[in-house]
């Protein structure tokens, strides 16, 4: 890409070369990123893009109708009340249980994926 130019990225994460990404971002070949998903979900936390500088990423939400995001909002509240009431967690709301992957899709976030 032309140095200076904007990378916008609305499909998945994994098109792009991660790391070249971030080494343009450093570098300055790239004066911006801007995506909504990760590569890998969840991101572990020495993954460079947390702290590779000049991008946003968004939640990915892009594709979702207001009825489900007012689902995804009730869930939400759910787990925030249930949390520090000692309530368990509905297993389709989990991601990460006792460090492992876990919930009713943890196929989605697999690494051979």
């Amino acid at each position: 890409m032309k140095r200076g130019a904007c990378l916008i990225n609305t499909v998945r994460a994994r098109i792009v070369d991660r790391d070249a990404v971030d080494r343009a971002l450093r570098s300055g070949q790239l004066a911006g990123y801007a995506g909504d998903v990760w590569y890998l979900q969840p991101a572990p936390d020495d993954h460079p893009w947390r702290t590779m500088p000049h991008h946003g990423m968004a939640p990915h939400i892009s594709g979702s109708s207001l009825s489900a995001q007012a689902r995804y909002t009730a869930g939400t509240r759910e787990i925030l009340e249930s949390w520090p009431a000692g309530r368990p967690i509905r297993d389709e709301y989990l991601i990460v249980d006792g460090g492992a992957q876990a919930g009713t899709g943890p196929h989605s976030y697999s690494v051979s994926g």
